[in-house]
């Protein structure tokens, strides 16, 4: 496995080509870039982003040796499950940006999120019209060459490995798997629990790590990897079980120290996190 650091990581005001220059000496072997609102990141990519500036992005990955592995957003929110059509047909062209943008910079996947339950409407409904919303994308995802992962956030929408098993087999091609977190599911469930379900239908895993206060649904809080209550021998264990040889990518909140620090400590960290793989050979 390979480890990578998600860009909303990285201090807004960092420009593209320090943020390829920095994670590069610091070990990391990839880097996922977000489409964001405009204004949100001098290195948030945005819609609408023209070619030139999607060569320039590119060059800088390929001068530091940082693949860009994978595009994720900020702006799916409730779109792909609402009950209006406007909203479906929002999500639809920021899928459709996305994929283009995976394909201009080499990544392979993109992330995207099913929607939870809105103010305004039902699980039930949102389950079903994120299912027919991906449904009517599915043609274009296969020709596309890019893989969709769907994502287990706290959105009340997947809430156990069998209804994210469910919702992608629903959809019937390997083209839509999971974009598994592991760190999601620690306040009530083991990640390697969900891994074994969900086995060679994991396309991405995001890593991060979270110390309960108790035990499941007690409360606790995000910390930085290794320390909290993930078993990342078991989580290794269970990926080398189902075949993931991918990205391991962290995904952390903006921590109160330094930039270089906090990519040292998460480099180092994941380097630990996958030795454990050797160990279990």
């Amino acid at each position: 496995m390979k480890k990578a650091l998600n860009a909303w990581s990285v201090p807004p005001e960092v420009e593209f080509v320090d943020l390829f220059r920095d994670l590069a000496a610091a070990g990391f072997e990839g880097v996922e870039l977000n489409i964001d609102a405009p204004g949100r990141s001098k290195h948030s990519l945005t819609q609408g982003m023209g070619d030139a500036e999607l060569t320039r992005i590119l060059k800088l990955s390929e001068d530091y040796g940082l693949p860009v592995h994978s595009i994720s957003t900020s702006l799916t929110g409730d779109l792909m499950g609402s009950g209006e059509q406007a909203d479906r047909a929002r999500f639809a062209e920021l899928l459709r940006c996305q994929i283009y943008y995976a394909q201009a910079l080499g990544a392979t996947a993109v992330l995207t999120v099913p929607g939870g339950v809105a103010a305004t409407g039902s699980l039930a409904a949102a389950h079903r019209n994120s299912l027919e919303t991906l449904a009517g994308l599915r043609d274009e995802i296969v020709a596309s060459g890019i893989r969709v992962g769907v994502e287990n956030v706290w959105n009340g929408f997947f809430v156990s490995p069998f209804d994210m098993c469910r919702f992608i087999d629903a959809l019937e091609t390997p083209a839509i798997g999971a974009y598994f977190d592991v760190g999601n599911v620690i306040a009530f469930a083991d990640a390697e629990h969900w891994i074994e379900l969900l086995g060679s239908r994991i396309v991405k895993v995001h890593v991060k790590d979270f110390k309960r206060t108790g035990g499941y649904n007690r409360g606790g809080s995000f910390v930085n990897l290794l320390q909290g209550d993930v078993n990342w021998p078991a989580v290794v264990r269970a990926l080398g079980k189902a075949g993931y040889d991918g990205f391991l990518t962290a995904e952390l909140g903006l921590i109160e120290a330094s930039p270089d620090y906090l990519y040292r400590i998460t480099s180092d960290a994941l380097d630990i996190i996958i030795g454990m793989e050797e160990d279990h050979e």
